[in-house]
């Protein structure tokens, strides 16, 4: 990590990079679910789990494993969907995931704790891999990329593939690679649950730093306390509830 500048703990460093500024979505949205219940078989992962996260708030969601979190997570950016219940994202429903296709495109973006990067493509593939379909063309991918790349101060390593990237710098990539589309409502699941400490506490610093910057909501997934201590507020899921927060 030292050879690279630290790239996690330089947040935002495009100035100088790029020709032209990254454009900031318009602010976040608000997130409201309510009674929202969903089992798998026999198990019952939710139980009636309502909540309410603010425009462009920060929340982390925590609890023991096995408590519901990601399945929640999941169900609020239409991976999934709520046996009942509702859950409404800037005031409209949740598409079903099968037709959610376009609002995951334009409203949601996503980081999970396996970065889940191509092994095949650069860093910058991997981004332009997420534009696809955005009605892009090859120059404007490329150009949107290395912005990104810039941004998390990794354009110095653009061609390489994820094998040649440490565990913070791959995840530097994924979190560029959620940002392509300018989500307005950014999910991430255990971000820092793969990384050291060190690189974890980077990454923590510059989820924090883009969600500043660019104004989106944040709702994380996290059994990391200094995630925690990050957020605006605390939610606690036990057993497929909300116990407080």
């Amino acid at each position: 990590m030292s050879a690279l500048r630290h790239p996690l703990t330089v947040a935002l460093r495009s100035r100088g990079q790029t020709d032209r500024p990254l454009r900031a979505p318009d602010g976040g949205v608000d997130v409201v679910a309510r009674d929202v219940v969903k089992s798998f078989g026999p198990i019952q992962a939710l139980r009636g789990v309502s909540l309410t996260v603010a425009t462009s708030e920060f929340v982390t969601i925590t609890g023991p494993s096995g408590s519901g979190k990601s399945t929640l997570l999941n169900l609020i950016g239409s991976l999934d969907q709520p046996d009942s219940g509702t859950i409404t994202v800037a005031g409209t429903p949740v598409p079903e995931s099968r037709s959610a296709v376009g609002f995951r495109r334009r409203v949601v973006g996503f980081v999970f704790q396996e970065n889940l990067l191509l092994p095949y493509l650069s860093a910058q593939g991997n981004i332009e891999a997420a534009l696809l379909g955005a009605g892009m063309g090859r120059r404007e991918r490329r150009g949107r990329s290395r912005e990104l790349l810039a941004e998390v101060d990794l354009l110095d390593r653009a061609s390489h593939l994820p094998s040649e990237l440490s565990g913070g710098q791959r995840q530097a990539v994924a979190l560029a690679r959620a940002l392509a589309n300018r989500p307005r409502l950014l999910l991430a699941d255990e971000p820092t649950g793969a990384l050291d400490s060190a690189s974890g506490a980077r990454a923590l610093d510059l989820l924090a730093a883009l969600r500043e910057r660019h104004g989106m909501t944040l709702i994380v997934v996290s059994h990391d306390s200094a995630v925690a201590d990050r957020a605006d507020r605390v939610l606690h899921l036990v057993d497929g509830q909300i116990q407080d927060g």
